[in-house]
């Protein structure tokens, strides 16, 4: 009986299959021009004299409007459906790479914010439509599955992420500024288009459309959960940003290549294990018999795992303060803190996709993701003031603050909502 529905669930989601794939290859080749983007920007206005609070002001409309859009984001995909939302995230980050290819003396401030903005709203609306779809494809109980897919997604989009990073600092060097923009806006005009010719119509469209009254969520685990987001998000982002690649530049005096590389290599580790997220935490594989199947992640986990989080960059700032040699202690901490964080973000992604409604997904996903926005947002001002003002120390300090309140927020969440399924 069990393999008649397994055959008859197959078959009746291989179309929607199908289209997450699009979906998902869409998001990649996005991912790969966001990762680059963010490095050449951030190299080539290092090389023009930016201070550190300058560079992260660019980045400044990036986040914000990456606010915006994952409320307002939710809310379209709910009623126009998740594949216009895709395609229009991709149109917008070619309009945002051309308004980039202007001659060199129209590259000011408010220029590269505007165009770091469009970027912003781009990025998260091709990650909700990403993360949304999922939900649509695995039946309510299923949520081992769930947990599988979402990490798997989640970490091959990190991991791609740091790919970009490495082109960036590539294309920087091999093809200049303009040179490396011009690349990366053809190959994604050519991805919109595909995208154009393939997506289904309709996907992901709530069977009502929802008001606009219904932006902010009415679920309490949802809300919870994108407070403890918003601070863990923080976290990351006040020293990783903007400090420590400045930090890595004009102190230890590492090359574009070395920085690019190495940030690189961090972000597709970071990718890695957090596909492994499941097997990691325990909750990736069903025990046999199935009757006695580990529970998937819930509360407690999401806990546990930012308490212990948070003690890594306060030893990093402890370590860096009693004077021992920064290099080896950043690169140590940074594996460390990137392994624990990747599993961290995991479960939040998890935990999103399982807490959100099937009907108008996008909803409560967009919301989440809001303050996953505003966290970077915030994580990204004060990593260029903490650093200017009082140096890489004091950011993680901060750091290590802000993912205890992430833990403390955790306390909140469901504990085990959802029965050990067999999926």
């Amino acid at each position: 009986m069990k393999r008649t529905s397994d055959v008859r669930t197959s078959t009746t989601l291989s179309p929607a299959v199908r289209q997450y794939l699009i979906v998902t290859g869409n998001y990649w080749a996005f991912t790969l021009t966001d990762g680059a983007l963010r490095m050449l920007v951030l190299l080539h206005f290092n090389d023009l004299g930016y201070g550190p609070l300058e560079i992260a002001m660019l980045f400044v409309f990036y986040e914000a409007f990456g606010v915006i859009t994952n409320l307002v984001g939710g809310w379209l995909g709910a009623r126009l459906g998740l594949n216009r939302t895709m395609n229009i995230g991709l149109a917008t980050q070619v309009v945002a790479l051309s308004m980039l290819l202007v001659p060199a003396g129209w590259l000011t401030v408010p220029w590269v914010m505007a165009a770091q903005a469009l970027s912003g709203i781009a990025k998260d609306l091709n990650k909700m439509s990403a993360k949304s779809t999922i939900k649509l494809l695995l039946p309510e109980q299923a949520q081992h599955a769930l947990y599988r897919w979402v990490a798997l997604l989640t970490g091959s989009k990190n991991a791609l992420k740091g790919i970009g990073f490495f082109a960036g600092g590539a294309l920087l060097t091999l093809f200049g500024f303009r040179g490396a923009i011009a690349i990366m806006a053809s190959a994604l005009l050519l991805v919109f288009l595909f995208s154009l010719l393939t997506l289904q119509r309709d996907l992901g469209r709530a069977s009502n459309a929802p008001r606009f009254s219904h932006l902010l969520s009415r679920s309490r685990a949802v809300n919870d959960l994108a407070a403890a987001r918003l601070f863990l998000f923080g976290a990351r982002d006040v020293w990783f940003v903007v400090a420590l690649p400045v930090y890595l530049a004009t102190t230890l005096h590492w090359s574009h290549w070395s920085i690019s590389g190495f940030l690189a290599c961090w972000i597709i580790g970071y990718g890695l294990v957090q596909s492994l997220a499941p097997h990691v935490t325990g909750s990736g594989q069903r025990s046999s018999p199935p009757a006695i199947s580990k529970p998937p992640p819930d509360g407690r986990s999401a806990f546990g795992w930012a308490a212990l989080l948070s003690l890594v960059p306060a030893l990093i700032a402890m370590l860096l303060s009693s004077g021992y040699s920064a290099q080896p202690v950043l690169i140590a901490g940074l594996l460390v803190f990137g392994a624990l964080f990747a599993i961290n973000s995991s479960l939040h992604s998890y935990l999103i996709v399982s807490y959100a409604r099937s009907d108008g997904v996008s909803l409560d996903v967009g919301f989440y993701y809001m303050a996953n926005a505003m966290g970077r947002l915030l994580g990204t001002v004060l990593s260029g003031w903490l650093f200017q003002r009082y140096g890489l120390a004091t950011c993680l300090w901060v750091s290590s603050a802000s993912v205890a309140c992430a833990a403390l927020l955790s306390l909140a969440l469901p504990r085990q909502t959802h029965h050990p399924a067999i999926d």
